[in-house]
């Protein structure tokens, strides 16, 4: 949903499910993992780093499970427990298995084609679940001196790790609000207010 369409409870629900509940699986495991020397897997998402437009709390809430892993990975190293965060891009799954409609207040009615194209976007040619599945638990079976401290898997990940680290994010602002009629949507506003 856009961010000033967002339900509170919705956003709270989302936070618990993507955030806190891996804080609390962790915080309960850890001194399992210390004894085993074990992984801690968590699966990120691509949404942390693109600012994925109607996305912002499933964006948010990724973005802190990214900077929580990061962490506990540098605070957990000293008892050989390892921490990989996998970063999604797109993978068959059920994610947008549910209608978004936008309300009838919203900002963004002029564009609903846009938002609603962007509700099923990361379905769109997305990597095969047993493929992504197979990729990650090869990596998680490699040996701790092997191992990636994250790793990048499902649809568009290259062409999104080459465009935040080598072109710069700027890149972002510039193809998304296209991809999904926010360009429009502001040649709409300035036209009425001329």
């Amino acid at each position: 949903m856009p961010a000033t369409d967002v339900d509170i409870n919705e956003a709270r629900d989302t936070f618990e499910t993507n955030f806190f509940s891996i804080v609390a699986i962790t915080k309960s495991f850890t001194p399992l993992l210390i004894a085993a020397k074990g992984l801690i897997l968590n699966i990120g998402s691509v949404a942390a780093i693109v600012p994925y437009v109607f996305g912002s709390i499933y964006n948010a809430s990724k973005a802190a499970l990214h900077a929580y892993s990061q962490t506990l990975r540098l605070e957990l190293e000293p008892y050989d427990v390892r921490v990989l965060v996998v970063i999604t891009g797109g993978v068959k799954s059920k994610i947008a298995r549910t209608d978004r409609v936008l309300p009838d207040n919203s900002l963004y009615l002029e564009i609903k084609g846009g938002f609603e194209r962007r509700v099923k976007h990361s379905q769109e040619r997305a990597m095969a679940t047993e493929e992504y599945a197979r990729g990650v638990v090869r990596e998680a079976l490699k040996p701790a001196w092997r191992q990636r401290k994250s790793m990048w898997r499902g649809h568009m990940t290259l062409t999104i790790w080459f465009v935040s680290t080598v072109l710069g994010a700027r890149v972002f602002d510039l193809v998304l609000p296209r991809m999904f009629g926010l360009h429009r949507l502001k040649w709409l506003i300035r036209r009425r207010g001329a």
